[in-house]
């Protein structure tokens, strides 16, 4: 497609219900952009088909050691950038397992930069120098399917044999047609037409928070719908720790408290010290052979 052809897009295109935005009242303006998010939920529902598959693959890979990398330029780039960032604090990974690539580097993620998403020989390069291999998942994101730097980096991360995935907000898109899996969350208009952040965006980071969600529960960083590998770095999050604990063990607040900070605040320690009334270096050897799985470790003989 070429940059003559974007007003064919769905994501470009000028909706007519929105043709008198700027003679409309706040409370009018507020109606119609909630009305129009409250679309977007369904369309990633209609995605699930897309959606469930590439996650399946992408767990595979990650629990052979392999990374996940979001790939964007502008919006979609700062929402891959904003959901590999809150991995390490949520559920305790090294900043490598998770990490996301943005078109014009890190300075891009608040200062544009003009023509990035433009350079596919930049967005290759990106993925080599990101030492992109077979066990690698890379996630492309671009809301029009279609941004040069995106597209380019995902054909180089499927010729390195990484896990390819295109997630853009129109069908037929060259970004599926690049990836081994694509993924069309089909919006329409914006609002404001060709604001992609709105919508499109919006669509992204749901789409987004599945994957990173659903491979972390299913690599046993959570027990229940608990979070238990968080990192408990300030008042809030050690309450919550605390909070836990008591659950999962069926301990008080004082027991909680002290096996928590007998085992730094871990959470997953300090629930197996007590259920199964072991110290630190048992729990740490039951949590080890349990594959750093809890339910596992609490009901192994």
């Amino acid at each position: 497609m070429t940059m003559e052809d974007l007003g064919g897009l769905a994501t470009e295109s000028s909706d007519p219900r929105y043709a008198r935005l700027d003679q409309m009242s706040v409370a009018e303006l507020a109606q119609t952009m909630n009305e129009a998010d409250a679309t977007v939920p369904a369309a990633v529902q209609r995605a699930l088909p897309q959606i469930v598959p590439a996650i399946e693959a992408t767990a595979a890979r990650m629990a052979q050691g392999g990374r996940l990398v979001y790939v964007g330029a502008g919006t979609p780039g700062r929402i891959g950038v904003l959901d590999a960032s809150e991995c390490p604090p949520t559920f305790s990974t090294p900043p490598e397992l998770v990490f996301a690539i943005m078109a014009g580097g890190p300075g891009a993620i608040v200062n544009p930069v003009e023509g990035a998403e433009d350079d596919a020989d930049a967005g290759a390069a990106a993925i080599d120098d990101a030492g992109i291999g077979p066990l690698d998942t890379v996630i492309g994101i671009a809301s029009s399917g279609r941004t040069p730097y995106v597209i380019a980096a995902v054909r180089r991360a499927r010729e390195l044999g990484a896990l390819s995935i295109g997630l853009s907000c129109n069908v037929g898109t060259a970004l599926s047609a690049a990836a081994e899996h694509g993924i069309e969350v089909e919006v329409g208009p914006e609002v404001l037409s060709g604001s992609t952040r709105l919508k499109s965006g919006t669509a992204q980071k749901l789409v987004l928070n599945m994957f990173s969600t659903i491979l972390m529960v299913r690599g046993g960083k959570a027990y229940g719908n608990l979070m238990v590998d968080v990192k408990a770095t300030n008042h809030k999050l050690r309450e919550r720790a605390i909070r836990m604990v008591q659950t999962i063990a069926d301990a008080d607040r004082d027991a909680a408290v002290a096996a928590l900070e007998t085992a730094a605040y871990d959470v997953k320690l300090a629930s197996i010290m007590i259920r199964r009334g072991e110290d630190l270096a048992a729990a740490t050897t039951r949590l080890d052979a349990a594959g750093g799985r809890l339910r596992a470790a609490l009901e192994e003989n």
